[in-house]
Parts: C-alpha cells; structure tokens; sequence
C-alpha cells in the first residue's frame, strides 16, 4: 500500500455511479485507474452499476477524504485517487468486487502493481 504525505482533503458530497463524485465544493472527480459497470448506455449493467455506486457512497459520501488530483478527463472531470484514512478507495473497490482495474490508465496509480 502506498501513502501520500500531505495530501489535499475533500468533503465528497455525492457519487453519481461507481467511479465519479461531487465534492461539496462542486469539483467532479473521476477515481483514476478503476472502472465500473454503467448506469445507462448501450453498455448498461443497471443492477452492478447501483451496487457499485451505493457501495462508493457507503464509503465515502459525506466523509473527510485525502485527495491526489492526477489530471482531467475529456469531460472536464478531476481525474484522482481516494483515501479514507490509509484506504484506498479505488483499490477497496477492486477488492471488494464493484470496480475492475482500468488497464488503459493503471500507470496513474502505483498500487495497480503486481496485479
């Protein structure tokens, strides 16, 4: 597990699916290096998709968490990672069964090593 010393922290005020948020101050994150099944869409997995968002809010909406801001995405999203005290919260996902490793951008997070 990786550590970040003297990361910014965010209040996350909701999560719209499994892989992006709204902080409380309006800041949409996309969690780096992950991705979950979709909302809607012709890739649509609805019932996945509602298990991996709900289990994202469980874990963090409306908590204090550290925040790395790696980039922007093409929709305009800061692209980050999460973490809840010394959780990851992308890796938590991808334990925890709601998330898979996004391959394409693994390289952006040090603790999709070794998978």
């Amino acid at each position: 597990m990786m550590l970040f010393a003297a990361l910014a922290s965010v209040v996350i005020a909701t999560c719209y699916d499994g892989d992006t948020c709204t902080t409380t101050t309006g800041e949409r994150v996309r969690l780096a290096c992950i991705d979950t099944p979709e909302l809607i869409g012709k890739r649509a997995e609805p019932v996945p998709a509602r298990a991996a968002r709900d289990h994202l809010r469980d874990l963090v909406v409306g908590k204090k968490v550290g925040i790395r801001r790696i980039t922007k995405d093409r929709y305009g999203r800061t692209v980050v990672e999460l973490l809840l005290g010394t959780t990851n919260v992308q890796q938590e996902m991808v334990v925890s069964g709601h998330a898979e490793i996004y391959w394409r951008y693994r390289d952006q997070c040090p603790w999709t090593e070794g998978w």
